[in-house]
């Protein structure tokens, strides 16, 4: 028997490894290992008043805060029936996008690009190629900017609230990202011409089961009902059942709990969001999706990088069509939307950059916490990470450890996996 391990994963958000068991040709075990220890950020909250829940449950990271900090408000003001203003719907869009942007550069040019250039890093990659390195830069500071003008921090946020935001941007905070997004209206164009250069990665090929945000519009925010997609078919599942959909479960050999849906592991993120919701491919994306030769229904998680520099680009379009009709509307301070606590519970599902998040909350009378369930992205993916690294190394025809190694590397990475995110603790009674 002959075993290849990657001890640590290198270029992902936390401490996770890989290990393979191989006896000759027979594909053996194979295990996503996350080695993360148990956040506790739910029995943390619980007692906590619903105005102090986003803060610190934006705390589970600092990539996705805006993303848990909104899903949050938006799973508290379910509970309490809030109904917030259409311009606060506009600027938590604004904000998603600012995230979305900020965390596809970080993961597109600083944690993927070196796998495609045989780089160890990208730091190494800055060295030969620093204009590559620069443009991931420059966007993902515009998203950064974006969230820091909306949100109070870059990271964070402080300014939005249940009902709304503390105050708005003011119109010259929305004239310079106005000024900052037409510049990168041309960065993202540069991205998608850097990808389309990249050596194609076609080493792994799979039915894979799609899941993400059904939605009437292109929104991050907006929604309350899964669409998991396969083989053609689509099933509906409403934010209240997502424990449907999560069925977790968990694995000697991870600390991040499985799901399956019916029995079936499936995929999140960019290349599901596509998946489920293909008009977004038409109109301005429907050239750069041409360029990439990105091809729907999708077989390969490698092509989750193609779905990103996609999102990317329409990330930046649409933040600054939000921008432009925040302007023509004369943006102004509005109070938040009045909330009412009561005895409920409230659940809300968004797309985080990496896929969906779910967060759930159960209220007593007087508006405080009795108990709470944060779903993330990665811990959804794991199952199907896992079975994609199987795939990966079944249909590689090569038994060379450093090749098995590098592509098993790589499928782990198209992921964009948050590892630290992935391990929660729920007490079931």
């Amino acid at each position: 028997m002959k075993t290849v391990v990657i001890e640590h994963l290198a270029r992902v958000e936390g401490h996770g490894g890989i290990t393979v068991e191989l006896e000759g040709d027979t594909v053996g075990s194979v295990r996503f290992d996350v080695f993360e220890g148990a956040r506790l950020l739910e029995p943390l909250v619980r007692g906590k008043r619903y105005d102090e829940v986003a803060a610190i449950l934006s705390r589970i990271c600092s990539i996705c805060s805006v993303a848990h900090s909104l899903t949050s408000l938006k799973a508290t003001e379910n509970a309490f029936e809030v109904r917030v203003s259409p311009q606060t719907e506009l600027l938590r869009e604004l904000l998603y996008r600012g995230e979305s942007i900020e965390s596809h550069a970080l993961h597109l040019f600083l944690l993927a690009l070196p796998d495609y250039l045989d780089y160890p890093s990208a730091t190494a990659l800055a060295a030969d190629r620093p204009a590559a390195v620069l443009l991931g830069l420059r966007l993902k500071k515009l998203g950064n900017s974006i969230q820091e003008a909306i949100g109070g921090r870059a990271i964070h946020p402080v300014n939005a609230v249940p009902g709304g935001f503390g105050r708005a941007p003011a119109v010259e905070q929305l004239i310079e990202l106005r000024n900052g997004l037409i510049e990168g209206v041309a960065d993202a164009k540069a991205a998608i011409d850097l990808m389309a250069s990249l050596p194609a990665a076609d080493f792994c090929h799979s039915d894979t089961i799609y899941a993400a945000l059904r939605a009437n519009v292109d929104s991050y925010y907006a929604g309350d009902e899964v669409a998991v997609v396969s083989d053609g078919g689509q099933t509906i599942v409403p934010a209240a059942d997502y424990r449907t959909l999560t069925n977790e479960r968990s694995v000697p050999h991870s600390h991040a709990r499985h799901s399956r849906f019916q029995g079936k592991p499936f995929m999140v993120g960019s290349l599901a969001r596509l998946s489920v919701n293909p008009g977004r491919l038409s109109g301005s994306l429907a050239a750069p999706a041409a360029r990439l030769d990105f091809r729907l229904p999708a077989g390969n998680p490698m092509d989750n990088n193609k779905a990103q520099a996609l999102e990317l680009a329409g990330d930046v379009e649409r933040a600054l069509e939000i921008i432009e009709q925040l302007l023509r509307a004369r943006i102004r301070d509005e109070p938040p939307a009045p909330v009412h606590p009561r005895a409920a519970t409230g659940t809300a599902i968004t797309e985080a950059p990496r896929g969906l998040l779910i967060h759930s909350y159960t209220y007593d009378g007087e508006g405080r916490i009795l108990s709470a369930d944060v779903i993330t992205p990665t811990a959804l993916n794991a199952a199907s990470l896992e079975a994609h690294l199987r795939q990966t190394v079944e249909q590689c025809a090569e038994r060379d450890d450093a090749v098995i190694a590098k592509r098993l590397q790589m499928i782990a990475r198209a992921y964009d996996p948050c590892i630290s995110c992935s391990a929660h603790l729920v007490r079931r009674r």
